[in-house]
Order: structure tokens, then sequence, then C-alpha cells
């Protein structure tokens, strides 16, 4: 575990995850089959192909998707040489539709887990019974504070000391479910909504491997309760 210092960047995330402990148990099981959710740039997307390039992760990327045709997502997907596919959600009528079309390309590509890294929409049930405890979600802000849209926007505005972010399992409920790693990162007297966000996403390209490493070190069926 890594201590906090309030009057510096440092962070606390629980829990931590000895590299050498992911690499030793890698060629135990089969690699975690994941397919991704991403709406932006894609940052997370990448780190998670990183580790896994980097044997860091057992895993493998089965297929991005991606739902803003000026994601930079794609991009990132093609220099690994992962599949990718857009699906517009402008292009459906309801968020169901859009779930139906994901959980079926999902499906084709022989998905085990889904990971939301930077996805703007609002899931269903759709997709949740499809992959049942198995949608995992990252948010920016130490849940079950600051759900929602401008998650650093409120914890500016509610003037607390410390923040961060979670990777959780998704549920209905917009920002919930059980939690799989959080980290913690302390404001500082003149910090932003950018300065802050940007070393949110720092911790969260750490937790995001983190907690998908807790996932495919698992011994049993990588079922997370």
């Amino acid at each position: 575990m890594i201590a906090a210092n309030t009057n510096s960047i440092d962070c606390l995330i629980v829990p931590a995850i000895p590299p050498a402990r992911v690499k030793k148990n890698a060629s135990l099981s089969e690699p975690l089959k994941l397919g991704i959710l991403a709406s932006g740039s894609g940052s997370n997307f990448e780190v998670i192909a990183q580790a896994i390039q980097n044997q860091q992760l057992n895993a493998q990327v089965q297929v991005l998707i991606y739902n803003n045709p000026e994601a930079k997502a794609a991009a990132r997907a093609e220099k690994y040489g992962i599949p990718s596919i857009l699906l517009n959600h402008r292009d459906c009528k309801s968020r169901e539709e859009l779930d139906a079309k994901i959980v079926k390309n999902f499906q084709e590509h022989d998905v085990e887990w889904v990971i939301m890294a930077g996805w703007m929409r609002i899931v269903t049930q759709v997709l949740l019974d499809a992959f049942p405890d198995k949608v995992v979600n990252i948010h920016p802000s130490l849940l079950p504070s600051f759900p929602g849209i401008r998650s650093v926007e409120q914890a500016l505005k509610a003037g607390v000391k410390i923040t961060g972010c979670t990777v959780h399992i998704a549920r209905l409920e917009v920002d919930s479910g059980p939690i799989l790693m959080q980290a913690a990162v302390p404001l500082l007297p003149d910090d932003t909504a950018e300065t802050l966000h940007a070393r949110i996403q720092v911790q969260e390209h750490k937790i995001m491997v983190g907690a998908i490493a807790l996932i495919a070190d698992r011994p049993t069926d990588k079922n997370v309760p």
C-alpha cells in the first residue's frame, strides 16, 4: 500500500498488487478475453494494451468498440493491431438498441469481460444481463462520492481535501456497484478542473490495469461477486 501525503501529489492506491505476483500467475490460466468500450482519446485503453504487450496482464483485447466517429481510441487500436468497430449511438433509437449491438459484436469476438475505459454512455440491463457481474467501469472520483458527470468539478465545488478515482463492477444505477480498486488524489490549493483531472487520470491508468489484474489473477471462474 502506498502512503498518502496530502501536501504532495502522492496517492493512496487500495488495494495494491505486487507486479511480480501478476507475472508469476499469468501462465496458470488462459488470458482474460476483454472487450473495450471507449468514447474519447482512449488513453485508458492504450494503457491496458501496453500492459498486455509488456506481459503485465494475463489478458488480451478481443475488440474495441467506440461510439464517437472522431474518437482517437480507434487509431490507438490500429497501432496495436486490435480490431475496432464504430457503433455510433446517434444511429440508434434507444440505449437498449445500442447495447444490443454491442452485445452482438462482443459475443461474435468471444469477449468474456467488458471494460468501459472512458465510455460516455449510460449502460442498460441489456448489456449487464449479457455479461453478468463482468462489466467494469472507471470513474474519476472516490465513489460513492460525486457520481455522474463533472465529478472533478463537483469535488472542487465541495471543497474536499481528497478525491480520486474508482474501478468498479457496473450496475444499472449510474456509477454504482462493487468496488475493485481506488486511488486517492489530494486537492492542491491552486487546483483547477484541468490540473486536478490530469492528476486523477495518471492514477486511473494505474488502477485500471491493477483491477484487471485482480480479475485475471482469481483462480476460480474469474467472476467477481
